[in-house]
């Protein structure tokens, strides 16, 4: 073999090997490419907590502090968040400033949800899962094959139907529900920077919103503070952005978790424990926590041992590093360990601080995601080789093997061949997943900072004054 012919087979190798090896090594390259490009656009704003200044013991003492209640007005981070939940996020209740309009949309939101009691909540997951999956298997054609599903995109219809009902009081249309589920799909997708914002999706379901609060169609009261359009976005964000992203987020991460472990699949199924599924939820909720960062603004000085945090210093609340902060095997999921630790033993805060805007749904997620599971669990068989983090930009694919009505016990073989080709399918999209986020996450932070929508507001509310 001549010279030429040997390097020609030797770059050729080599290509090959670098081909191969990308899902395994170029992700984590790009998202830590990507890391640097938001800290040099964002610049240095912001105190991680946990962190240097903040450390895991005084994690909630700090987020806990009076001071530590502003939340938009005075960070340019604001930005980037109020433009990934446009349109909207002036009157969105996590976005909005301490005072009479938060109290009154907070107040409007907690007494919405009371409205139902835990047997309405309970009746209406179950009605609206078990409509929406006969749906899903409708529109696949049922058979006793196994077929792929993204958890977070089959799951939405079912979110998207249930807060229809809480705002409504009635059954949620099929145009509806398309609405809600493009406008959540939009927001999600825009979070993760797996595509860019459709600002016409979302305000399309506006429309559709405002027409109904004109028609008196809402039958509870809508925060007396708020324009009617205000009112539409107060909708919108809350349970149309908000709570069907988030509770379809928590489910993925739920069914995912139960899909990688066949062996908890087995004694969920079987129901000896029936605290399992609790425990199950409980540790799907901390390992992999439904909130990100959030950010808080300090409007007075907040001390901290011999030294104090700044009025004006951006914190940085980071969840999951919290979560994972607490012990050598924090970091794994271990449902049996709501057996042997405290709950005063963990880090675990899946819905905030009550002392600083929890979540206000606190109270019915973790019922609703239990009804929900339990209605998959009866129908399906769920396995799964895919990739499993906290900020799920996958989707969650998961393998669907439908049970048989007449024995719903029997639990199907898993299918080897089909998880394999699952995870090689997992692997490469990662690779041009991370670069397709590279590129679309830059341009949206750098959009967000050139139209300043926070600080805008603001500004305009200032000279208004």
């Amino acid at each position: 073999m001549s010279q030429a012919a040997w390097s020609w087979w030797v770059a050729a190798a080599l290509a090959v090997a670098v081909l191969a090896s990308l899902p395994y090594w170029l992700p984590g390259v790009v998202v830590g490419l990507r890391v640097r490009i938001f800290a040099l656009v964002n610049g240095d704003e912001g105190i991680p907590v946990p962190g240097k200044v903040v450390g895991t013991d005084d994690f909630k003492r700090v987020y806990a502090d009076p001071a530590a209640d502003g939340r938009s007005r005075g960070a340019a981070l604001s930005d980037l968040f109020w433009y990934w939940l446009a349109p909207g996020p002036e009157v969105h209740q996590e976005h909005l400033e301490p005072g009479p309009r938060y109290d009154d949309v907070a107040r409007t939101t907690r007494r919405t949800i009371a409205r139902l009691r835990k047997d309405d909540w309970e009746e209406l997951v179950a009605r609206c899962a078990a409509r929406e999956f006969d749906r899903l298997d409708g529109a696949a054609g049922v058979s006793d094959r196994a077929r792929v599903v993204r958890l977070r995109d089959a799951m939405m219809p079912l979110w998207a139907s249930v807060y229809y009902e809480v705002v409504f009081d009635e059954p949620c249309p099929p145009q509806a529900r398309d609405l809600i589920v493009a406008n959540a799909n939009d927001v999600v997708s825009a979070l993760k920077c797996t595509r860019l914002r459709h600002m016409r999706r979302r305000d399309r379901l506006t429309r559709y919103l405002r027409g109904r609060i004109a028609d008196g169609a809402v039958p509870h009261g809508l925060p007396a503070t708020l324009s009617e359009q205000e009112q539409a976005y107060y909708l919108q964000g809350t349970y149309f952005n908000t709570a069907v992203v988030q509770m379809s987020e928590g489910m993925a991460h739920l069914l995912l978790a139960i899909a990688a472990r066949p062996e908890l699949q087995r004694r969920l199924r079987e129901n000896q424990d029936p605290a399992l599924l609790d425990r199950v939820i409980d540790e799907t909720l901390r390992v992999y926590p439904l909130f990100g960062v959030a950010h808080r603004i300090t409007t007075a000085q907040i001390a901290l041992g011999e030294t104090a945090i700044p009025a004006g210093s951006v914190l940085l609340f980071n969840y999951a590093e919290y979560h994972h902060a607490g012990g050598p095997d924090a970091a794994e999921f271990d449902p049996d360990r709501w057996l042997r630790e405290h709950l005063a033993q963990v880090n675990n805060i899946p819905f905030g601080i009550s002392a600083n805007r929890p979540c206000p749904a606190r109270g019915i997620a973790p019922l609703t995601m239990r009804v929900a599971a339990a209605e998959v669990l009866r129908r399906y068989a769920l396995s799964t080789s895919a990739g499993h983090t906290r900020s799920l930009p996958n989707r969650g694919p998961c393998l669907l093997t439908p049970l048989a009505a007449d024995r719903p016990d029997d639990e199907p073989r898993r299918p080897a061949a089909r998880l394999a080709l699952l995870r090689v399918r997992d692997r490469w999209e990662d690779v041009w997943r991370s670069l397709v986020q590279l590129v679309l996450g830059t341009y949206m932070v750098w959009d967000a900072r050139r139209l300043r929508l926070c600080r805008n507001y603001f500004a305009a509310q200032e000279a208004e004054q």
